[in-house]
């Protein structure tokens, strides 16, 4: 028997707007479930009645699922040949694959490019370093330290995203130097999140917002009137009252963020976070948080990767060299800076 989504909340508000093409009034039905991408989704949608939504959520979950399991670089799942798959036949032999995830990893060699290096999925040694230390930071504070830099350096020898063989025809996936691992935690939450929004719009589900732990992807409007979402950029500062800094009025678009404030250990009192400078192989440090709006979700959460990790001056060019693509940059002392039509869309 399928297996039911299981809805952890599911409201109902009275609402003038649309799930799918018929535009009449419906009602606003949200859901929240907690397995994919070890993260908290959020699907909101108008439908003519409650089970129309619940087919909609379905088709989510079930297609979140399925990416989430095939993007995996920790688990095993009977029948799936995953990221961890890959990563442990490292040096061994070519692993075949879902063609999802030959599609991923062309993207993210496009994403290596796009970035001038700050995004690369071949950097999962230096990863696991810093993610082992964290783990460990965090369990046991008193004895929290830093990787040393001679480890960091060593493992940075196997990063070479031209080590990743992929060969489409055959559909299989091949690392051919042994202490290689593929990392993909910097794209294939935003990349996922687009496919299954692409494919709910193919659906006819044409209207709705997604949040994939914070990946916000929105589709149509709120309402007849086309009316926009409303989303909010988190506050870095975590200690303040006010959660969100800014509220977008969006259509058609993505919003996803990067910051110091999610993932991080404290070392003598400084706080590290999650996100690797390839070039210092240490947290960057320019911003407590950046944003990025753009339509494809998959390319939202590869800049912000990108442009955290860059001076503001390059990462303005790069945002500024793309079509339809905004940005804000949060520094560590509250001063913002937006590019150049980013304000447009603050309500």
């Amino acid at each position: 028997m399928k297996k039911r989504l299981l809805l952890l909340a599911l409201t109902m508000v009275l609402a003038t707007s649309t799930l799918a093409c018929n535009l009449k009034k419906l009602t606003k039905y949200e859901a929240r479930f907690l397995e994919v991408f070890n993260t908290i989704t959020e699907v909101i949608a108008y439908s003519h009645d409650k089970e129309d939504f619940e087919k909609f959520a379905q088709l989510i979950y079930d297609n979140l699922k399925v990416y989430h399991q095939l993007y995996d670089k920790y688990k095993e799942y009977d029948g799936i040949n995953n990221i961890k798959t890959i990563n442990d036949n490292a040096g061994i032999s070519p692993v075949k694959v879902d063609k999802r995830i030959i599609d991923l990893l062309l993207f993210c060699k496009d994403a290596y490019n796009i970035s001038n290096g700050k995004v690369n999925i071949a950097m999962g040694s230096v990863l696991k370093i810093w993610h082992d230390y964290r783990t460990a930071g965090i369990e046991n504070p008193e004895s929290a330290q830093l990787p040393p830099m001679e480890t960091l350096v060593e493992a940075n020898n196997h990063t070479d995203i031209n080590r990743i063989i992929i060969d489409v025809e055959a559909s299989t996936v091949y690392l051919d130097d042994p202490f290689m691992s593929l990392d993909v935690g910097a794209i294939a939450k935003g990349y996922a999140t687009e496919q299954v929004a692409q494919l709910a719009i193919k659906e006819g589900y044409n209207n709705f917002l997604l949040s994939v732990g914070g990946n916000v992807r929105a589709s149509g409007y709120k309402s007849e009137e086309k009316e926009l979402w409303r989303v909010g950029i988190q506050n870095p500062d975590t200690s303040s009252e006010q959660k969100s800094i800014y509220t977008l009025n969006i259509t058609d678009l993505s919003l996803v963020s990067s910051g110091d404030y999610e993932r991080y250990y404290t070392v003598d009192g400084q706080r590290y976070h999650h996100i690797i400078d390839p070039d210092t192989l240490m947290p960057a440090n320019y911003f407590s948080a950046v944003s990025i709006l753009c339509q494809d979700s998959g390319m939202a959460d590869l800049l912000s990767t990108a442009i955290f990790s860059m001076p503001y001056q390059q990462g303005k060019s790069l945002i500024d060299a793309l079509d339809q693509v905004e940005a804000i940059w949060i520094y560590p002392n509250g001063d913002v800076k937006f590019s150049d039509s980013f304000q447009d869309y603050i309500n």
